[in-house]
């Protein structure tokens, strides 16, 4: 789980690391967010998610937060210590293995997100974009009512296990700015 968390932390950060100033207002797959809120709210998961490897509280969401393309190594660092995964997130009240499925998730589709919108590339491996599926396909509908994903997104017969996660997360794999 390590190296696909990995891959996706690192090329969602390289593409944050690739956005033009004159990209920040465009509109993004996820509808609650255009690029500059996009990377707001990574900047903000990334300081949240360090803060659970750790069994911390998470800081406050409006609070000011080193760019996500510079947490990036902090949050890989978090959850490769020894034992990160075991036993229950005191803050969550949920295993830690899922914690970190949730974190898996959450980076690679919002990386996906920002690839779209600002017209960078953007590949989610096979390995990451089955463990992705298979933890959106367990948690969509409490995702939806709790607000986190949008309503299904019908996908092509043949759409991989990424564009399945996708499209249970309320997003269009097909989607263009």
């Amino acid at each position: 789980m390590n190296e696909m968390l990995s891959r996706a932390v690192t090329g969602a950060a390289a593409v944050a690391r690739g956005v033009r100033d004159d990209q920040l207002d465009l509109p993004t797959p996820c509808d609650d967010f255009d690029v500059r809120e996009l990377l707001g709210h990574l900047a903000w998961t990334a300081a949240m998610f360090e803060a659970l490897a750790r069994r911390e509280q998470p800081p406050p969401q409006d609070a000011d937060h080193a760019p996500f393309a510079e947490r990036a190594a902090a949050v890989l660092a978090a959850w490769s210590a020894p034992g990160v995964i075991e036993g229950t997130s005191p803050t969550l009240g949920m295993p830690m293995a899922m914690v970190l499925q949730m974190v898996l998730g959450d980076m690679a589709i919002h990386g996906w997100d920002l690839a779209r919108a600002t017209g960078q590339d953007y590949a989610v491996d096979a390995e990451t974009g089955e463990a992705v599926a298979a933890f959106v396909t367990a948690t969509a509908p409490q995702g939806r009512r709790m607000g986190v994903f949008g309503e299904e997104v019908p996908v092509a017969r043949d759409a991989s296990p990424f564009e399945r996660a996708l499209g249970l997360s309320g997003r269009d794999p097909a989607w263009k700015p």
